[in-house]
């Protein structure tokens, strides 16, 4: 039987034993933050969902043992997406980034049931305490990439492939259009709707019908290599999609638009990490480097390529302003009048084309 010393002196080492524990154990506060990513693409192949998984291994460089990532990809837009952010915010992490348009409601849905965790969703508009959206000016790189167009068509078509009827793609239909017509009046962008982001096959479809239609360039907002492996296979000029894709085109590929969300994303776990993160709407360009392209094809014609890297200046610099007029509709009636522009209100809600766009855009 143990006596009253012998049991005291077992309950002073058990106490003993457990401050240990606690003083050896690390503090939540000092534990990783885990910053998720969805994905509505395949994380590996280069397009938009590799430039957003590059930010996402930026991430982890910077921060080292502070920050823990993971990623879900190939996520389909809906009760699917719904269901992996719901996941992520069961299993600890403390910021989730959203980067597709279609995952805007399941987002907010999800957010609405974790209070505490931050969320941010890309190319969306809809926020809330724990919701911030982020987007990248598009338009702008997509305007320069129109200057180039202009340059190297000898068909005077140009072959526009696009997944869906929103003001990010109107708007970078419409910059291209804008630039390609200021070097080539007589240029015609014919535009292909394909209703998706990533479909490799239904982009090939798309750019080989264009093609077909005498389209001697061919451009793209959807995510796979295939448009530009089309053109270098039929002889034509391509313009890549968010990453570099001069190797799916080693003569094709005149440019790509790059995205550069390493930086933003840097920042925004910074933020976590010293509770100065707020809800906020960001949407940044070629001055701040999240829009970039890639390496001018060597074959460009010299006076293009001066064309292109002024206009990027320009831009930069705030004296170039793609949707300045003046511009024309679609049907020719004065859309912008000549010393006004649009502001930042009326591109974010752009859903009509410019003269010299051909095609419907569904409503």
């Amino acid at each position: 039987m143990l006596n009253f010393r012998t049991l005291l002196a077992s309950m002073t080492a058990l106490v003993g034993l457990a401050a240990l524990d606690l003083a050896t154990a690390p503090a939540y506060a000092d534990a990783p933050l885990k910053a998720c990513f969805v994905y509505v693409g395949p994380a590996k192949e280069l397009g938009y969902t590799y430039q957003h998984d590059q930010g996402r291994l930026a991430v982890e460089q910077k921060f080292g043992a502070k920050v823990t990532t993971a990623y879900a990809e190939n996520v389909p837009e809906g009760a699917d997406a719904e269901r992996v952010i719901a996941d992520f915010a069961k299993n600890g992490c403390g910021v989730i980034f959203t980067t597709s348009f279609g995952f805007m409601d399941p987002t907010l849905k999800v957010a609405k049931q974790f209070p505490k965790i931050k969320f941010e969703h890309a190319t969306g508009y809809k926020q809330a305490d724990n919701v911030a959206t982020y987007s990248q000016r598009w338009y702008e790189g997509r305007y320069v990439m129109g200057t180039l167009a202009g340059h190297v068509t000898k068909s005077h078509i140009i072959g526009y492939i696009a997944p869906f009827p929103i003001p990010e793609v109107v708007q970078g239909i419409d910059a291209f259009t804008i630039a390609l017509r200021k070097v080539d009046p007589k240029a015609v962008v014919k535009v292909v709707w394909v209703n998706t982001w990533f479909d490799p096959g239904k982009e090939r479809d798309a750019a080989t019908t264009l093609i077909s239609q005498g389209a001697d360039v061919i451009v793209q907002h959807t995510d796979s290599a295939a448009p530009v492996q089309a053109a270098e296979e039929k002889g034509v000029k391509a313009f890549g999609q968010a990453s570099d894709q001069s190797k799916a085109g080693p003569h094709a590929a005149m440019t790509s638009l790059v995205d550069n969300w390493a930086p933003y994303y840097v920042q925004e776990v910074q933020a976590v990490l010293d509770g100065t993160w707020k809800s906020h709407d960001s949407w940044d360009g070629i001055k701040a480097g999240a829009v970039t392209l890639a390496p001018f094809n060597a074959n460009l014609p010299a006076d293009a390529v001066a064309k292109a890297k002024a206009d990027m200046d320009a831009i930069a610099a705030g004296t170039l302003k793609p949707f300045a007029g003046p511009i024309k509709a679609q049907d020719g009636s004065v859309k912008v009048a000549a010393g006004t522009e649009l502001k930042d209100g009326d591109i974010l809600g752009m859903n009509w084309f410019v003269e010299g766009v051909q095609g419907d855009l569904p409503k």
